[in-house]
């Protein structure tokens, strides 16, 4: 209860500042928070994507036909595939993963408790690859236990974390352990998730999404030091770093954004490597992608009162710009509400001056200056990327709709994710639910 009363006081004083200021002064500050929030965002993410290819990015040999990352030593790698009832994806999952340019691997299948064929599959499977083991769960235990018992299975110190239906590119897994050989304190390697799923307008515009947000994101947060979240989808992890902080939470919906923030206030570094290419299913309704990104922002909302007491410790000083950023993108979003309830009420009643909002739609220069920003950080994208996806350039005509979709989705999921966290009596274990991965693509229309 403590965690949670602190948390809201977090928030409460981040809303404060925009509320005390449109108080002091109109409810056009009001607004001009609503709008110039994405914008200082966007130019925020676009300085930090490239810094992050100036600095290092552009420097790095990569292209299609580029070997492998040469590893001292060749040590083992243990590639960690969880499954629940992923018997359509796992054998090209597994596939892929056996298929790295990388000699010395073994490659653990978890079987989480499916009620479809997985099992059946998975067996079959390593009944013809020596390198391919399977572990059964009774039950449904959840992401989180599964990779847990891969972990303790696995033979190697070096962990890489896959979905059940994702595709490893050839290289990826040299290029994710890489860093951590050469730096000892590096406990994680976030890799570069690209979108299979394009049937439909919400694919598409998901795979802007991923070069022109989360990407330049992943890119600015490294340049800053702190990554609030690994994806899940494809990541390394030392497991003497998992060892330390006690592996994976079985009760925090999203696993991925629990275990970045458990490493980084145990001082471990985690890095960003692009180059570390994965192939992912994505919702391809809006119903599905409001499932997964209303479970990302509780996921976000549970690791936040998870950490807030212990946080604010001068030592974990170096995670306050992700907990402040956090913090103003969640008073945002309320602060987006209490502007439409300001607004609507100015149709029936008299509003006080100093917090009548007069308009929702920004003006016109306002709205020029977001649109130009926004194909400006498009560009800045596509220029970044190109490398690692052909014709990304195709996705623009389609990316004009990823700011509607990505705030209005960004604002809802928040506006419901987070008093549902708060006002929750008690935690329970997270378990699998069989997401939307979309309209699964033939083999000539994937990328890998």
């Amino acid at each position: 209860m403590l965690d949670r009363l602190l948390a809201l006081l977090v928030l409460l004083i981040v809303l404060g500042v925009p509320l005390g200021v449109i108080f002091l002064l109109t409810g056009q500050v009001l607004m001009d928070f609503v709008f110039f929030y994405p914008l200082f965002m966007s130019g925020l993410w676009i300085a930090g994507g490239l810094y992050f290819w100036l600095h290092w990015e552009r420097h790095w040999p990569w292209a299609a036909d580029t070997p492998a990352p040469v590893l001292a030593g060749e040590p083992l790698i243990s590639i960690l595939v969880p499954c629940y009832n992923e018997g359509d994806n796992a054998a090209d999952t597994i596939s892929a993963a056996l298929a790295q340019n990388y000699p010395n691997l073994e490659v653990i299948a978890i079987n989480d408790g499916s009620s479809d064929n997985t099992a059946a599959v998975l067996d079959a499977l390593a009944a013809t690859e020596p390198r391919l083991r399977v572990l059964h769960l009774a039950e449904n235990q959840g992401k989180a236990v599964a990779l847990r018992m891969g972990a303790v299975a696995a033979r190697s110190n070096y962990l890489v974390c896959i979905d059940g239906d994702a595709l490893l590119a050839p290289d990826a897994a040299a290029y994710l352990v890489a860093p951590m050989l050469d730096n000892s304190r590096v406990g994680a390697v976030t890799g570069n998730p690209r979108i299979r799923t394009r049937s439909t307008l919400v694919g598409r515009v998901q795979v802007g999404e991923f070069s022109s947000i989360i990407g330049l994101i992943k890119r600015t947060q490294r340049v800053f030091g702190r990554i609030f979240t690994v994806s899940g989808v494809v990541v390394a992890f030392r497991r003497a770093a998992l060892d330390r902080v006690g592996y994976w939470s079985p009760d925090m919906i999203t696993e991925d954004i629990d275990i970045s923030w458990k490493l980084q206030l145990d001082h471990w570094s985690i890095f960003y490597e692009p180059r570390a290419l994965c192939w992912i299913l994505m919702p391809e309704t809006l119903g599905g992608l409001w499932k997964q990104r209303l479970r990302w922002a509780q996921g976000g909302a549970e690791v936040l009162f998870k950490n807030i007491r212990g946080i604010w410790q001068w030592r974990h000083r170096y995670l306050w710009p992700l907990l402040f950023e956090y913090c103003l993108s969640t008073g945002w979003a309320f602060t987006f509400l209490l502007s439409v309830i300001f607004w609507a009420m100015g149709k029936f009643v008299d509003m006080p001056a100093a917090i009548a909002v007069e308009h929702l739609v920004p003006p016109a220069f306002t709205g020029l200056v977001l649109a130009m920003v926004c194909l400006l950080q498009f560009a800045v994208s596509i220029l970044i990327d190109r490398r690692y996806e052909r014709d990304l350039w195709k996705t623009l005509f389609w990316v004009v709709w990823y700011p509607l979709v990505f705030w209005l989705v960004s604002l809802f999921t928040t506006l419901v994710s987070f008093p549902k966290v708060l006002f929750r009596q008690h935690q329970k274990r997270a378990r699998w639910v069989s997401p939307d991965r979309g309209i699964k693509p033939s083999a000539e229309e994937s990328n890998p």
